[in-house]
Parts: structure tokens; C-alpha cells; sequence
């Protein structure tokens, strides 16, 4: 896990830059990883990145817990609540040991898949 005295943009944008060539131009994969790097200097530009990077320290911290607003058993049961209407906006919930947040899209309340810290294993276990 990279604290945060430790992060040096320079060095994750050129990681991610020859990381997104070992991709199709134009393929889902390069544009995630261009998207990454996108993220990280909107980050910078608006005066949020010490803040994400303190979060990530959190989130990555085995000893903190990340709020879990619910758990289901089943993907149907999730989205059965999902339709109740009772679900919010950033809202974390495990389905079937999976971590996923809901998520505002112009359609409605989606589930995106978010992995939990329990999900991702120690640091520098990958």
C-alpha cells in the first residue's frame, strides 16, 4: 500500500500510461486504465488528492472496517431490495462475500462491483 508521504504522481501516471499499452488501442481495458490516470490529475486539479489518498489509507487499513449498509445471500435478493426503493446513493453492500456499491446512473440505482478490504488481502499480498 503506497502511504501517502510515499505517493508520487509522476511516477503512477507513467505506470499507468505503459500499463495501458499493454492493451488494444480503443479497448475497454486501455480506457479504464487512461480513465485512472484522468481520475488522479482531476484529483490533483481540484485539491482532492491528499484527501483520496488518505482515504485509500483507510480503505486499505485492516484494522479499520468500511461501513457495510447491507448483506445478502443472493444477487436476486439484492436486487430485490435494489427495487424497493430504499437503497441510496453510495451506499456499500456485500452480496454472495462480495463487496458492491449502489450507484445513481440516469436508469435508476445500479449495483458497481467494489471490492471490500477483506476481499483484497493484505498489502502487497498481489
Amino acid at each position: 500500500m503506497t502511504a501517502l508521504r510515499d505517493f508520487d504522481m509522476d511516477s503512477a501516471l507513467r505506470i499507468l500510461d505503459a500499463a495501458s499499452k499493454n492493451y488494444p488501442p480503443g479497448s475497454k481495458e486501455e480506457s479504464t486504465v487512461q480513465l485512472a490516470a484522468i481520475a488522479l490529475l482531476y484529483l490533483r486539479r481540484i485539491k482532492k488528492l491528499e484527501d483520496f489518498l488518505k482515504y485509500h489509507e483507510e480503505y486499505s487499513d485492516p484494522s479499520s472496517s468500511v461501513p457495510v449498509a447491507r448483506t445478502f445471500s443472493t444477487q436476486a435478493e439484492a436486487d430485490a431490495w435494489l427495487a424497493g426503493g430504499t437503497a441510496s446513493d453510495g451506499e456499500l453492500v456485500r452480496i454472495a462475500d462480495q463487496g458492491f456499491q449502489v450507484i445513481h446512473l440516469p436508469g435508476g440505482l445500479r449495483f458497481l462491483r467494489t471490492p471490500l478490504p477483506e476481499e483484497l488481502g493484505p498489502p502487497g499480498s498481489k
